[in-house]
């Protein structure tokens, strides 16, 4: 015991005590000595090339060594280092360097070249380093007038123009930019579309804001906010519209999501990033960033964050982990959580952070939760220093100090060589590898420099700029930074010019752009309890251990799980249970319920009182249970089906032929618990029309061909309601979804009852229609494009057809001349009263057929025989054409029973007759050219499964009561694995 008290007054004192400031100002010019090193190294055996080669002791220029893929889409040939270095020469207050680089920039870095580049790179790296070297000049001269007296904002110049040479890549209809462009040549249209060009990371389009709007605002050029802020918003609309977490990866032309994975690691890091940052930089007005950064933060700390760990998450189900390890990358994220004032979280994450630093002497690429290499590279990445800086500046606690002494230490030892530093390809040998990349002299090293420096800092109060994600420096004010009459008026001429280029629109942001807005430097709010270094010391001894990062209970998490059960009181129903929806199992499962899906495709909910986080959860369950029982006798037809829970009962798609059919055919389909609702009312009739494009999940084609029709759209890539949203924004009166599934009938009872976000601002029906019954459906569009159909509940189709009359006439005939109103149906009554004029002959026949029927209208197949079953899902993609698609499924059909009029004996006639009915179908009458799907069976979305109850209670002890309820649906993972089998027996 007295040993145990010994050694924690020993840490306290220890702590207190801290570093002296001759260790801080030693370490500081040791800092200096290590960049010397390495920017003396890159001039030396590698100028003007892009980056040094350690090893080797040379340069590498683009093509001019072996490629590295992806890598090397940041080299350029336009001197990378010494550009990406430039402010770090000016923050180590190396003035006559700084000066020397300026120059040579200026005189010999030049962008007409034939050179392929990453925008993303080029942005952060070069368009960054060129304005942070611009701004250190003015800030310097401002301050020392004999230095750079010559300069005339040159540099400015340059990433004006390579700004320009960027612009092309925004040539996308999404607003997003392509991954890549030629600075001479710009954007190969054809090549744009490829598989490697078609395909960008959410931080690749989400990481221009802040160099594009100083960039706009310095040189009075609109357009490069304009797009930069148009990326941002598209990627904010792409978000999960629930979960509000964003996938990794995404298709630029159609905005939908390839990589669902979300995390704050690689592939979205600075998109978060530059959310907070732009709003800080550009003004309290603009709070759509800090909004969508708040709604983002909340999210993330709910479900990426696990225990002291940052995992990813699916995004559309973000209880589900994607991976079991960490990036290095999300090392930026305490850092961020210190701009953002939250620094409980930032202390507990940079513990773990530092713990695997402290066991492999650096930051692997990759580590899995309990703290072993996933990847075992380690490029002398910056972020780790980053947050150490940031969490010191912010606490002034000198644990950070000797965090950085740590970093500082390990470098020198393990990665210093005679020409430079080396990246380590093995953190766990000490292997080294032949590269230096630009941003270990642009942040790596000035992060590290800022830790020890004094404050203030000595050359440049770094307090009056924001870092960009390169840590490069833009001013928080920049009416400090203008430029002279001369250059303005030049400036204004080529945003004239590419305004004609690049703006189809041609609208002016004058008024926006001239309103220069100072923003004053923000601290968070600073709880006193972080002024005590034993409190942050006991935040970070509750990390340490050889426990899962995952299992770790941290404050942070321990308050988030408080909240999570404040939540969970708010009781979720019977009749809001989303079986798709991941955050209402993980409410069942602290109600004591769990959920399994039976082999026969059925859910079975089993509550077992004893599996409750409380009494009061084991109460709720119960309560829960009940009420779906009784949901279930109203689904069922037992009992009378209140309004609140009619959205779980199907309706009817009735397609009008009226001849050479002797009788109508009805789909059963699902219906949502959105928008319009049609039970117990009238329907609605109209026209049909295929949405381009076919997922519906970004601005469709072609809206006046979805006026006042329904529209016909795929599952898949986004939620039910959000497709809903963007039928009814082109004023489309309804809206059909067709299902990828081709396992589920709506004869096997599978009717599904589709959710939404919570946000019902949805005002057409919205139906779900199985892939069986869509085909067929699709079938009678090929043959009849102007096919009408019925939308509502069978038995009022009689009823809701003489309501409608006038709808159906003009539908049928819209250029059917009447001139007084008039009522159908009574044949009698028409002769003597002689109301109508004209009455269309298809209306007459349409009514006929609906009498014929007797007010039965019978679900069957046409002809009595199947047009196609499918037996496999064809997975496709938007750039496919219709003859590939038609080869696809004819490939995977079973065309035992088939039959297209009687005409086609033999598969080869299916072929040009199935491609006719495909293009015919899609373009409805000839309006789109050609039809582009990217049906995928992946996308799992919510889906609000009406149950077939059965149920049995045993008792276990008296504590326990277990109750089993069962579901019918279907799992779609288990009919994928069907599907594969059979492709591998084929």
């Amino acid at each position: 015991m007295f040993i145990k008290i010994f050694q924690i007054l020993f840490l306290i004192s220890t702590i207190a005590a801290g570093m002296s400031p001759e260790e801080k100002a030693q370490l500081r010019l040791q800092v200096i000595d290590m960049f010397k090193h390495a920017f003396g190294s890159y001039m030396k055996y590698a100028y003007p090339a892009d980056e040094l080669m350690p090893l080797s002791c040379k340069g590498r220029y683009r093509g001019s060594e072996t490629s590295r893929g992806d890598i090397d889409d940041a080299l350029g040939n336009f001197s990378l280092t010494l550009v990406d270095s430039l402010d770090t020469l000016a923050v180590l207050g190396m003035f006559d360097e700084f000066e020397h680089a300026v120059r040579r920039v200026i005189q010999h870095v030049s962008f007409d070249r034939d050179v392929i580049v990453s925008v993303f790179e080029t942005n952060i790296r070069m368009i960054g380093g060129l304005l942070g070297g611009h701004i250190s000049a003015k800030y310097i001269n401002s301050r020392h007038p004999l230095r750079l007296s010559w300069y005339r904002d040159e540099l400015l110049v340059l990433a004006h123009d390579l700004g320009l040479r960027l612009l092309p890549a925004f040539n996308t209809t999404s607003g997003l930019p392509l991954p890549r462009v030629n600075l001479r040549y710009g954007i190969d249209l054809t090549l744009s579309k490829s598989e490697r060009e078609r395909f960008t990371c959410t931080a690749c389009a989400g990481t221009l804001i802040l160099e594009w709007a100083t960039l706009s605002r310095l040189t009075g050029n609109y357009l490069f906010e304009q797009y930069a802020d148009r990326a941002m918003s598209y990627l904010w609309e792409r978000r999960h519209q629930q979960s509000n977490l964003m996938g990794t990866i995404l298709n630029v032309h159609s905005g939908d999501w390839i990589v669902r994975e979300s995390g704050i690691g690689a592939g979205i890091d600075s998109y978060y990033e530059y959310l907070f940052k732009a709003y800080i930089l550009l003004g309290e007005k603009n709070t759509d960033y800090l909004s969508r950064f708040q709604q983002h933060y909340s999210s993330i700390m709910s479900y990426v964050q696990q225990g002291v760990a940052m995992v990813n998450v699916h995004m559309h189900q973000p209880y589900r982990l994607a991976k079991n390890h960490m990036d290095a990358l999300l090392a930026f994220w305490p850092g961020l959580q210190v701009m953002t004032g939250d620094l409980k979280p930032a202390i507990e994450l940079h513990e773990m952070l530092y713990q695997v630093v402290k066991k492999h002497k650096f930051l692997p690429e990759a580590f899995t939760t309990d703290y072993r290499i996933h990847w075992n590279s380690h490029p002398l990445r910056p972020e780790f220093v980053e947050s150490t800086y940031f969490l010191y500046k912010a606490t002034d606690d000198p644990h950070y100090l000797e965090v950085g002494r740590t970093i500082l230490t390990n470098l020198e030892k393990h990665a210093r060589v005679p020409c430079g530093y080396a990246a380590l390809s093995d953190v766990s040998t000490g292997q080294h590898e032949d590269r230096m990349d630009s941003f270990v002299l642009a942040e790596t090293f000035k992060y590290l420099y800022l830790l020890f420096d004094s404050t203030p800092h000595r050359y440049i109060d770094i307090d009056q700029f924001i870092f960009t994600t390169e840590a490069h420096l833009l001013p928080l004010n920049l009416l400090l930074f203008n430029i002279n009459d001369t250059l303005r008026k030049e400036f204004d001429k080529q945003t004239l010019l590419s305004a004609r280029l690049y703006e189809q629109k041609n609208l002016s942001l004058t008024e926006r752009l001239n309103e220069r807005r100072a923003k004053n430097n923000q601290c968070p709010a600073f709880n006193g309890q972080f002024q005590s270094h034993q409190y942050k010391e006991q935040l970070r001894r509750n990390i340490r251990g050889d426990q899962d990062m995952t299992e770790t209970i941290t404050t942070s998490s321990s308050i988030t799980n408080e909240k999570r059960k404040r939540e969970s009181r708010n009781r979720l129903t019977a009749a809001e249970f989303s079986a798709g929806d991941p955050q209402h199992v993980a409410q069942l499962t602290q109600m004591g319920i769990q959920t399994q899906t039976m082999a026969d495709g059925r859910i079975q909910l089993v509550h077992n009182s004893a599996n409750a986080a409380s009494n009061e959860d084991a109460d709720d369950g119960l309560l829960f249970i009940q009420e779906m029982m009784e949901l279930m006798k109203n689904v069922n037809g037992i009992g009378q089906s209140s309004s609140d829970t009619r959205h779980h009962l199907p309706l009817s798609v009735i397609p009008l032929v009226i001849s050479p059919l002797t009788k109508l055919v009805s789909f059963t389909v699902g219906s949502a618990q959105f928008g319009k609702q049609l039970h117990g009312k009238a329907g609605i009739f109209a026209q049909l029309y295929v949405a381009q494009p076919f997922s519906a999940c970004s601005q469709l084609f072609y809206p006046h061909h979805l006026y006042s029709r329904i529209g016909i759209v795929r599952r898949g890539d986004c939620m039910f309601i959000e497709k809903a949203r963007q039928l009814e924004h082109v004023q489309a009166i309804g809206g059909i979804v067709i299902d990828h599934n081709a396992s589920l009938k709506s004869s096997n009872g599978a009717i599904f009852s589709m959710t939404g976000d919570g946000n019902n601002n949805v005002h057409i029906p919205f139906v779900l229609m199985f892939k069986d019954e869509a085909f067929q459906l699709l079938h009678l569009v090929s043959k009849q494009p102007n096919l009408i159909v019925y939308i509502g509940e069978e038995k009022l189709l009689k009823e809701s057809f003489y309501q409608q009359m006038e709808i159906l006439e003009s539908l049928i005939e819209p250029f059917n001349q009447t001139s007084r109103k008039w009522i159908y149906g009574q044949i009698e009554w028409f002769k003597k009263k002689n109301l109508c004029q004209i009455v269309p002959i298809q209306l007459k026949q349409l009514e006929l057929t609906i009498h014929q029927e007797d007010n039965h209208v019978e679900t069957e197949i046409m002809n009595k025989q199947p047009i196609i079953q499918f037996e496999h899902i064809i997975e496709a993609n938007e750039n496919k054409s219709a003859e590939e698609i038609t080869s696809e499924l004819l490939n995977s059909l079973n065309l035992t029973a088939a039959n297209f009029g009687g005409q086609l004996n033999n598969i080869d006639s299916y072929r040009p007759a199935f491609d006719k009915m495909i293009r015919t179908a899609l373009a409805n009458g000839g309006a789109n050219e050609s039809f582009k799907s990217n049906i995928t069976v992946k996308q799992e979305q919510q889906i609000e499964i009406p149950v077939e109850v059965t149920t049995t209670t045993t008792n276990q002890e008296e504590s326990q009561q277990q109750t089993t309820t069962t579901t019918r649906t279907t799992d779609t993972r288990e009919y994928t694995e069907k599907r594969s089998k059979r492709n591998d027996i084929n």
